[in-house]
């Protein structure tokens, strides 16, 4: 069983910069793609990032990309994402997902493993 837990979030005023941690008791950014997801209340999770597990290949959502970095941690029992310059739009709860298993890497349903998720506000 696989089990992920974020952390990270908090509040932030626009154009600041968070970095959220996505913690494994397994070595699971090794051995599977990994995935940063968020979603608004009433909406559909979607996918924001995503890192394969030799890290060399990444997808950013169009929204996200060159103010977020997918990274994994040495040890791969860990997952980041930096995000900077934030914008109010990037407000949301934001999960980790694990085990990609086909289809569009942004569409919840086609991962298998969830963290319980942490909050992102960007306000002024």
């Amino acid at each position: 069983l696989v089990q992920l837990v974020e952390s990270g979030g908090g509040s932030v005023q626009p154009g600041g910069s968070l970095r959220l941690s996505c913690g494994s008791s397994q070595r699971t950014a090794s051995t599977y793609w990994m995935a940063w997801f968020r979603q608004i209340p009433g909406q559909e999770r979607v996918g924001v990032a995503a890192i394969s597990p030799t890290g060399r290949t990444t997808y950013y959502d169009d929204s996200v990309n060159g103010r977020f970095t997918i990274s994994q941690g040495d040890a791969r029992h860990t997952m980041y994402v930096q995000m900077n310059n934030l914008k109010p739009e990037d407000t949301a709860m934001y999960y980790c997902a694990a085990h990609w298993y086909g289809g569009n890497w942004f569409t919840s349903k086609n991962w298998d493993y969830w963290g319980q998720g942490t909050q992102v506000t960007v306000s002024s």
